[in-house]
């Protein structure tokens, strides 16, 4: 599935089917290093899935939209939290970073749309239960 609002024929996709990871990308330059790893970083307590790197993620230019797609375990979500709590999260500077996401509970898949490179290299699946009025999450 292509990124909601651009041709297809402009949006490069990359899937590393193992860890159940798929990056679709419309950007002016996406160097040929660019794909996905499984990532060898510890994931984060609250982590639904394996850590996935973003590789070259960083020689990215003029970059228009990223949509980030992870399959994540419902089994793995803490007793009586909502299986709508899932949000893909970055390794960013100050820990793991919920990104705004939207969850497909008939495919078990949390995805994030950008407008810009993701704030660290290393995505995951991840309960979160950020309180949306105060900002406050153990993500």
């Amino acid at each position: 599935m292509a990124i909601p609002g651009y041709d297809s024929s402009s949006v490069a996709e990359y899937t590393l089917e193992q860890a159940g990871a798929r990056v679709e990308l419309v950007a002016g330059v996406v160097p040929d290093a660019f794909g996905l790893a499984k990532s060898g970083r510890e994931p984060p307590v609250d982590a639904l899935g394996d850590p996935v790197d973003l590789v070259a993620c960083e020689e990215l230019k003029a970059i228009e939209a990223v949509r980030i797609a992870l399959v994540y375990d419902p089994s793995r979500l803490p007793p009586g939290a909502s299986p709508t709590d899932v949000a893909v999260a970055v390794d960013a500077d100050d820990g793991w970073e919920p990104l705004e996401s939207t969850v497909d509970l008939g495919e078990t898949t949390v995805t994030s749309v950008l407008n810009d490179r993701p704030p660290g290299t290393t995505v995951v699946a991840g309960y979160d239960d950020t309180d949306e009025e105060s900002g406050d999450s153990a993500t």
